[in-house]
């Protein structure tokens, strides 16, 4: 295994931990207490060619590797997260402001992916397939794409790099990954650092640090990359996916973009276990997730108790340091999010929402924010919050929650809550979301199961078979076994 890696400056390109050349440095910083974590000397578009060009060169022999050999890999890696299981804990909690609670959650979907990712080699198929023609033989052979360009978010960025990076090293593909600028280390060098110590050949993975101003477009527009794994908002999604279109080479993308979950109680849910599971809905990672309980729905039997079980829950949640096993209410990643969620909060009273709960940010950590009797189309509740800011709604019946679930543009996760399974099931298959829960809670995902989205949240599916068919390409090749009568 090659030498840990644990301090983090520069650029991992070609197997080399480097400065980059664009003049520019990022400083990264906790966002509960503003401590300078580290300082790191920016990519340049000439480091990003650099890194584009190394995993393509290294990508062919890796291809050819056996499958037992690129699965070996992944075992170390496991090995290897379970070994620095306390490092990687804290660099979640004081880089992306998880609770020690998320941070420990996340580490463990990382460690599972991984392990997930391991079996995959052996699970590309190719195949022989019936043809209509005398002596000949079909066969479809199923192929890695070549080099894969991952560009990962803040609030999940070990988990959500990692979860397109070890797929895409299984198969026999070559990476570039540029994290978000608010956690180059957890999303991207640190998980560089567990593959090199893991023994991935020098050169196949590479991290790259930068300004969106200097390397955002070409990432994507670069001819290098066939295909281009986006985790973040629907409007640098859009964007995303029509520089795949413009580039020398038309690229694939695969695009899991914003959320506006819908959590519907029905009138027969169990109402302690439906308002203990909103809770955690709503404000896990401090509602900094894509799949988070967004709206939540109740039915007009049981609004009431409801509201009350919530407040009361949620008004009893720890806020404070994200450090302390307790606290459930960490910091916001950043100002620029804090006001965001404060302007919302501003706004949301003006336009007469009741708000029941509430507090003032301390720092970046906002305690948890609740309005109720909040209309289905209002700003407030079709707005994604990221924050832990909760909007209830009163639903008149079971058709009108479901009419007020599929009121939006997003479609990735969803819950419902009911005492009778079938009932939930048959709601399930009417919302119009990629993933639906019932009895359980919206943030959900599984590296056997499907992951992905509908309408504005998303292109593409990620996990077990669904995320091979993604990084793979077929090549149909045939033999002719005996002289072909043609036509003329």
């Amino acid at each position: 295994m090659s030498q840990r890696q644990t301090t983090f400056t520069g650029q991992y390109i070609a197997g080399q931990w480097r400065p980059g050349q664009a003049g520019t440095v990022l400083q990264d910083v906790n966002p509960y207490n503003q401590s300078l974590l580290t300082e790191i000397a920016e990519a340049s578009q000439a480091d990003l060619d650099a890194a584009y060009a190394s995993a393509a060169k290294v990508q062919r022999e890796w291809a050819q590797a056996l499958p037992s050999e690129r699965a070996a890999v992944l075992y170390r890696a496991v090995e290897i997260m379970q070994a620095r299981h306390a490092e990687i804990v804290d660099w979640l909690i004081t880089e992306s402001g998880s609770t020690r609670l998320k941070a420990e959650m996340e580490w463990d979907a990382v460690r599972g992916a991984t392990l997930a990712a391991a079996t995959m080699p052996a699970h590309v198929h190719g195949r022989i397939l019936p043809v209509d023609v005398p002596g000949k033989e079909s066969r479809v052979y199923r192929l890695p794409l070549g080099v894969v360009g991952v560009i990962s978010p803040w609030n999940w960025p070990m988990q959500l790099s990692n979860r397109s990076i070890a797929p895409a090293l299984a198969v026999g593909n070559g990476v570039v990954v540029k994290p978000a600028e608010d956690t180059p280390v957890t999303g991207g060098l640190l998980l560089a650092s567990i593959y090199e110590e893991a023994g991935l050949p020098p050169g196949l993975l590479n991290v790259v640090v930068g300004e969106v101003s200097e390397i955002g477009d070409a990432f994507t527009l670069h001819p290098i990359p066939k295909f281009i794994s986006f985790t973040g908002s629907t409007r640098v999604g859009r964007r995303i996916g029509e520089l795949a279109m413009q580039g020398s080479t038309l690229k694939r993308v695969g695009l899991e973009l914003g959320g506006n979950a819908p959590f519907v109680v029905l009138d027969d849910a169990d109402l302690e276990r439906a308002v203990h599971a909103a809770i955690v809905a709503r404000f896990l990672h401090h509602g900094q997730i894509c799949m988070s309980a967004n709206r939540i729905i109740v039915d007009a039997k049981l609004y009431e108790r409801f509201v009350e079980a919530f407040v009361e829950r949620a008004r009893g949640l720890k806020v404070g340091d994200p450090n302390d096993p307790e606290t459930v209410i960490g910091p916001l990643i950043n100002a620029k999010q804090l006001k965001a969620a404060v302007d919302r909060l501003v706004a949301a009273s003006r336009q007469g929402h009741r708000q029941v709960l509430g507090g003032d940010a301390n720092g970046q950590v906002l305690p948890p924010q609740v309005f109720v009797d909040v209309a289905n189309d209002s700003a407030l509740a079709q707005a994604e919050q990221f924050a832990p800011i909760a909007p209830l709604i009163r639903a008149a019946n079971e058709e009108d929650a479901l009419r007020m679930a599929n009121q939006t543009e997003f479609g990735l996760s969803s819950a419902v809550f009911t005492g009778d399974e079938a009932r939930g099931v048959r709601f399930a298959q009417r919302i119009e979301a990629g993933m639906t829960h019932v009895n359980d809670i919206s943030p959900n995902d599984d590296p056997n199961n499907m992951f992905g989205g509908e309408k504005n949240s998303g292109i593409g599916r990620f996990n077990s078979d669904w995320i091979i068919a993604e990084l793979t390409t077929d090549h149909w090749v045939t033999v002719q076994h005996m002289p072909r009568q043609y036509p003329f």
